[in-house]
């Protein structure tokens, strides 16, 4: 079994539909640590030591967030830019996190439509996160393909349930290795693979 680390970040969380109810879907599963960083730092102390801890004790890295302006919400830059010590996560002596598994579980408001070199953004979702990417590539972590929930404000309450109800899935896939980077290209999301449409 491999243990997986969520890194929480949602600023507006009571505004939240989709990443309340995904939170709530793996919250408290087994070989799941649920940590909600703003929640825990409110005022963007971060303990540095023991983030580094709780990363050394996982197997896997789940950023769960809202996609903010092409990025990340601001508390998980602060946390990259002070937990991934150079010679500790990168660099010729940094090799603290090789191997691990590093995600992102990302909600948008617009369609994934939108995210194409036709749509509204121009660029795939998959090419906007390559400097998250290229981070992880730093830190010697393998990247998979993101958890996407697109059209956030345009979706039912039975869609955000089946959305959380894949996620815990892919979660829970993870945990028992069942879910491999081997079953996942580049190009897609992790909730693309069929089995995980099967309610």
């Amino acid at each position: 079994m491999l243990k997986v680390l969520v890194l929480f970040a949602h600023p507006a969380l009571e505004k939240s539909r989709v990443h309340s109810r995904m939170a709530e879907e793996i919250i408290g599963l087994p070989g799941i640590t649920f940590h909600d960083l703003y929640q825990e730092y409110p005022d963007f102390d971060i303990d540095i030591e023991k983030e580094k801890q709780l990363l050394l004790t996982h197997d896997v890295f789940v950023f769960q967030h809202p996609f903010y302006w092409y990025s990340t919400p601001a508390i998980l830059k602060e946390w990259q830019d002070l937990v991934l010590q150079h010679n500790w996560a990168y660099g010729l002596k940094g090799n603290a996190l090789k191997g691990k598994l590093w995600m992102h579980a990302i909600s948008c408001g617009a369609s994934r439509q939108a995210y194409s070199p036709n749509g509204i953004n121009h660029y795939t979702m998959n090419e906007l996160l390559v400097p998250l990417e290229r981070t992880a590539f730093l830190c010697k972590t393998r990247f998979l393909a993101p958890f996407v929930v697109h059209a956030t404000h345009r979706l039912t309450a039975p869609e955000i349930e089946q959305a959380a109800i894949h996620y815990k899935r892919i979660l829970t896939g993870l945990v028992n290795e069942t879910v491999s980077e081997e079953m996942f290209q580049k190009n897609i999301y992790m909730n693309d693979l069929p089995v995980f449409f099967q309610l």
